[in-house]
């Protein structure tokens, strides 16, 4: 009977394994034309550095736009897909535009001047143009990972350079996490008697005012992942390309309304509420500033998104007074969850990052040695 059973559920694992693969039958497919496309052309520079660049930026923004656009796009589902896009799509070309004219053709706000990537690569290996791939499957199970860590550390010139983009991005977690405690704990019962109703129509306004500011905020920080593969100071026509094919890859982005990865912002609490989201959009466009300004060392603008919610949601259960505790159950599992996919990113990372350049592999072979 216990034989029976086992068969019985691996039939089943069997078929449910099948089933996924005749559902993802499509993405596979292109999946194994980018890896192709990666194999083929990464010898030949010139043509490498476009194909990285195509794959960094849509997968860099496809996982990213939980954390920049998900609120936005969770409490205007009842907007046209195209209003979205060029609303989102004109600040975009705006923003680079302004770092394109003001920093003598760097798009990237001179997050790329630092010593580890001031250079840019004349030479790709394979892994360096496929690391945005391993983004795109990584996206599509929903996992909100760091893409600076994914694919800064390909070209990350020392150890150091990781260990300082480290060290910022837990500061970034610690810090969103303390704030979204402190500002949710103080405005969740306020919250709860006067976010009631149908919001006003300020609040539309007012929500896409921040929600500009914070994807600008969020491009002048982390565009830095995509431009890497391409010359440090961009000509007239490289600029042209650059901007126009990330401003079409948000297009794709706003008509699938995020795809599978939108799914980790809207199980969140409230997050529909065009209210609760201008709100959580304020508070993450500060942070976002905050580091910024405090170094051009890049950083994972993830942690610092997943930080912020998981201080709000542990809030909002600790001041909910009809939950009686259960609301903790769920809050601590999305929480662990979470972080458990920023950590399998961050090792990733540092598995491509080892793999692609031996200097830092034997950087950290000693640095392991000199500790032990």
């Amino acid at each position: 009977m216990k034989g029976l059973q086992v068969k019985r559920s691996l039939l089943t694992t069997y078929y449910q394994f099948i089933e996924l693969i005749k559902k993802e039958r499509i993405f596979l497919i292109l999946i194994g034309i980018c890896f192709f496309a990666a194999g083929y052309w990464h010898p030949f520079p010139e043509y490498a550095m476009w194909i990285g660049f195509m794959l960094a930026a849509y997968s860099a923004i496809a996982n990213d736009s939980i954390q920049t656009i998900g609120t936005f796009l969770a409490s205007n589902h009842d907007r046209a897909w195209y209003q979205l896009w060029f609303f989102i799509g004109g600040i975009f070309l705006f923003t680079v535009t302004y770092s394109w004219f003001t920093y003598s053709g760097d798009v990237s706000y001179q997050r790329l001047a630092t010593p580890a990537l001031a250079e840019a690569p004349d030479r790709f290996t394979f892994l360096q143009i496929a690391a945005p791939i391993f983004l795109l499957i990584i996206t599509r199970l929903r996992m909100p990972v760091s893409t600076t860590f994914l694919i800064l550390s390909c070209f990350s010139a020392d150890l150091n350079g990781i260990f300082d983009m480290l060290t910022k991005s837990l500061g970034g977690y610690i810090t969103a996490f303390v704030a979204g405690i402190t500002v949710w704990t103080l405005i969740s019962r306020w919250i709860s008697r006067n976010f009631t109703g149908t919001a006003k129509p300020y609040w539309r306004v007012l929500q896409w005012i921040t929600s500009g500011t914070l994807w600008s905020v969020w491009v002048m920080q982390d565009i830095a992942n995509v431009a890497v593969y391409l010359p440090r100071s961009l000509s007239s026509a490289q600029f042209l390309g650059f901007a126009g094919f990330i401003f079409a890859g948000l297009g794709v982005l706003f008509y699938l309304r995020g795809d599978k990865i939108q799914e980790i912002v809207t199980e969140k609490s409230h997050v529909t509420d065009v209210r609760a989201a201008t709100i959580i959009d304020f508070i993450y466009a500060i942070l976002l500033f905050f580091f910024k300004e405090l170094s051009n060392v890049p950083m994972s603008t993830t942690w610092v998104f997943i930080g912020l919610l998981a201080g709000r949601e542990l809030a909002m259960s600790f001041m909910d007074q009809h939950g009686h505790g259960k609301p903790y159950k769920r809050t601590f599992r999305l929480i662990k969850r979470d972080i458990l996919y920023a950590a399998i990113g961050l090792a990733v990372s540092i598995i491509l990052a080892i793999s692609i350049n031996p200097d830092i592999n034997r950087e950290l072979m000693e640095w392991i040695g000199w500790q032990q």
